[in-house]
């Protein structure tokens, strides 16, 4: 993903598509198709396996949730002059892939045919319209090995030091600030033999990862394909960002999330995790015909699994390492429910904030015996939005969400939401709830625990200073005075997050799997933790914050 730096965090984002404001963002989403030599798959498009790639559009709309910036997609096709070429465009897939025109969708469909395709769609915190940060990125060689695309989800933790020593070498330039160049750069030097002894042999992709692996700090899944024909699909060896993939009839996917097989025609059982520190190659085998491995690149000593993805990112239809996303938010809450202490009375409503707060927040009634209402309509169609400024920022949550004064008023409003990390959306639905929907009182639920840290491994939040609860929430402070001060500086009539341990039992993962560093500072990487010392740094020296990339002393 890209670390743009060229505006503040603290401007609101051009790029959102009438999603809150206090959603963490900075997301991105993979997907890949091969159609191995062999019978025809009847998953594969009428035109043939030839025209495989027509299939991705549909995968890339499934993770839409991941991105909604830009879109793009490289095929692979033997006979063509560019052996691989690629397609990208600003906006989401219906508008890139032109899907509401058929004529324009299938004059596209045909000149990218081709029996192999890397797809990807982004989602950036700031910066311009800029189509070059678009993926996937090409880079072309004369060798057909050399000359490969990929699509990039993730973070690098050591974008800066990767970026210094590319630099300090003689004649070289990096020309946008992106990690997902410093990773180009990285995936070609691993895949020359500049570096090899003499007559040492040509590197395999394999060879590439495990080169790369060794220099990246940070969270990453990887799609890759050259004009060999080649492909590698690859998740980091902390397991950070999700992949998904699977093999039936001839076919082979692979995504960021299970639900884009899924929607593909594939059969449950034959959708798998990628696992950590694991890569997928296809490539010749001994009889001169692609085949498919499963290989470890790299040492996984430990896991960290992104929580968040349970709790934020990842479609509700989906299942990451074998947990579902919706049972996972399910049980989170029932984690809310069985903490609550508000009494409940006849006017008592359960109210999600759509749409990823919904399966939390009907557990919860249904545990407490209380309605779960949709007394906050989302606007679905309002488009994406071009404005700044605080005053912007209250007049967007103001046109994407409607209070329903009839389901609402003089009711006892416990407002469910996923996750409060600015506060934006919060203070501006709170004022609403009371202004339009004349509420009697709004507690404040929140599934996730206080976010108090930045996230270097991909999320849009990499300052101490941007993020709500760090002011309130001390070690060894009550949390009850604390969420007592927080419900008074947002409005609400009392706040409520759940506490870390229950983030492990709503995603029946072991604690030390996942990744948990925003809401305890506890980072996986070494890297990871060195950046919040300086985040931590910059607060208390009193000197103002920047992202923490530029104030990192790289």
């Amino acid at each position: 993903m890209p670390v743009e730096d060229d505006a503040s965090l603290h401007e609101v984002g051009p790029y959102e598509d009438g999603l809150q404001d206090d959603g963490p963002r900075h997301e991105c989403g993979i997907a890949a198709l091969y159609h191995l030599p062999g019978a025809t798959s009847p998953l594969c498009p009428p035109q043939g396996p030839g025209e495989v790639s027509r299939l991705l559009p549909r995968m890339l709309l499934d993770i839409q949730n991941r991105g909604q910036l830009s879109t793009g997609m490289t095929t692979w096709a033997p006979g063509r002059d560019l052996l691989l070429e690629t397609y990208k465009e600003l906006g989401g897939v219906s508008e890139a892939f032109r899907l509401s025109h058929r004529g324009k969708a299938e004059a596209l469909m045909a000149r990218y045919a081709g029996r192999a395709a890397i797809g990807h769609v982004r989602y950036a915190t700031c910066g311009k319209d800029d189509i070059n940060f678009a993926q996937p990125f090409e880079h072309r060689h004369l060798q057909k090995r050399k000359w490969f695309a990929f699509g990039f989800n993730g973070q690098l933790a050591n974008y800066g030091a990767l970026r210094e020593e590319i630099l300090s070498k003689d004649e070289h330039h990096v020309a946008l600030k992106s990690d997902t160049e410093i990773l180009m750069h990285e995936l070609a030097r691993q895949r020359s033999s500049e570096h090899l002894p003499p007559g040492a042999p040509q590197p395999s992709l394999i060879d590439v990862m495990r080169g790369v692996g060794k220099r990246l700090d940070g969270a990453y899944s990887i799609a890759l394909l050259n004009a060999e024909g080649e492909m590698l699909v690859a998740r980091d060896p902390l397991g950070m960002k999700p992949v998904a993939w699977g093999l039936q009839d001839n076919l082979f996917a692979a995504a960021s999330e299970s639900v884009a097989l899924l929607n593909l025609g594939f059969e449950q059982e034959n959708i798998h995790a990628l696992g950590a520190g694991e890569a997928i190659t296809i490539a010749d085998g001994p009889d001169g015909h692609k085949e498919l491995k499963i290989e470890q690149y790299a040492p996984s000593p430990r896991l960290a699994h992104c929580f968040f993805e349970w709790v934020y990112f990842a479609n509700v239809a989906s299942s990451l390492d074998d947990r579902s996303v919706y049972l996972a938010r399910k049980a989170l809450g029932e984690e809310l429910a069985s903490i609550e202490t508000l009494p409940i009375d006849a006017d008592t409503v359960v109210v999600p904030v759509p749409d990823t707060s919904k399966a939390a927040a009907d557990a919860m009634a249904y545990k407490l015996g209380v309605p779960s209402v949709e007394g906050l309509m989302r606007n679905r169609y309002s488009g994406r939005t071009f404005i700044e400024g605080g005053d912007a920022r209250w007049a967007k949550v103001t046109s994407k969400y409607t209070p329903l004064r009839e389901v609402l008023e003089g009711k006892k409003v416990i407002l469910v939401e996923d996750s409060i990390v600015r506060s934006t959306t919060m203070r501006a639905l709170i004022g609403r709830l009371r202004d339009v929907g004349r509420v009697r009182e709004i507690h404040v639920r929140v599934a996730c625990p206080p976010i108090v840290a930045p996230c270097f491994y991909g999320i849009d939040m990499s300052t101490v200073g941007e993020l709500f609860a760090p002011p309130f929430v001390s070690e060894g402070q009550d949390p009850e005075s604390a969420y007592a001060a927080m419900a008074a500086e947002l409005g609400a009539d009392s706040l409520r997050y759940l506490p870390v341990e229950s983030i492990a039992r709503a995603i029946q993962k072991p604690a030390s799997d996942l990744c948990r560093a925003c809401v305890t500072g506890d980072y996986p990487t070494a890297e990871g933790q060195r950046l919040y010392q300086i985040a931590l740094d910059q607060v208390t020296s009193g000197a103002g914050e920047t992202r923490t990339y530029e104030g990192a002393g790289v």
